[in-house]
């Protein structure tokens, strides 16, 4: 099963689609979410009501566009490019994050989003 998700800001949107998995299925269950985005390098970030543990296969370096749930934090983690602590241009995540699923667009539209933007996310049918 997979399902889709649109996150909107006041200057765009974009869709992604999630993967079947223990976090996936508790954000699903959540939304839609309204928050508040933080950037971090070329990351958006945003709390989530969501609380769960780090799954087995989560990672802290991953593509550009991978929707990612940040458990240290309780956050949406959606990296378009280099973060602080990345080592190149990969994008480099805080700590190891759940991996959801991907961005279906160009992940580069992330770079709209201005720190303190009103953000939501919400299933698509």
């Amino acid at each position: 099963m997979t399902l889709r998700i649109r996150i909107s800001w006041p200057a765009g949107h974009t869709t992604a689609t999630i993967e079947e998995t223990p976090t996936s299925k508790a954000l699903a269950g959540a939304l839609p979410i309204s928050s508040t985005a933080r950037t971090w390098g070329e990351e958006v970030y945003f709390d989530t009501p969501v609380s769960v543990p780090l799954e087995s296969d989560a990672r802290q370096v991953v593509a550009p566009g991978t929707v990612a749930f940040w458990t240290e934090g309780d956050a949406l983690a959606l990296p378009y490019g280099p973060t602080p602590i990345s080592r190149g241009d990969e994008p480099r995540l805080a700590s190891p994050c759940n991996i959801l699923g991907a961005l279906d667009a160009d992940p580069r539209i992330l770079a709209t989003v201005r720190d303190g933007d009103p953000i939501r996310v919400e299933l698509v049918d």
